[in-house]
């Protein structure tokens, strides 16, 4: 029996009490697409961001080893999407 599940976004926030993040490649035109003209990135510059379970970006950091560090301070879990 295949049931689609969903969340909300404030559900997902909540996930592991608001302590699980993700971390995703993403481009630089991405970042200024995040942040604004101010972003000092090449559009093509590949980076990693840290983001909360609920898809709002905690960090953007140039390893994916950085991000990691990153989710740590924060003190969040970092979940494997697929």
């Amino acid at each position: 029996m295949n049931k689609e599940f969903q969340l909300s976004v404030e559900e997902l926030a909540q996930l592991g009490n608001g302590a699980l993040s993700y971390i995703r490649e993403i481009e630089g035109r991405d970042v200024i697409r995040m942040v604004g003209k101010q972003a000092r990135v090449q559009p093509d510059a590949k980076l990693f961001c840290l983001f909360n379970a609920n898809g709002l970006p905690i960090s953007i950091s140039g390893t994916r080893e950085a991000a990691a560090v990153s989710a740590d301070e924060h003190e969040l879990v970092t979940i494997s999407l697929h």
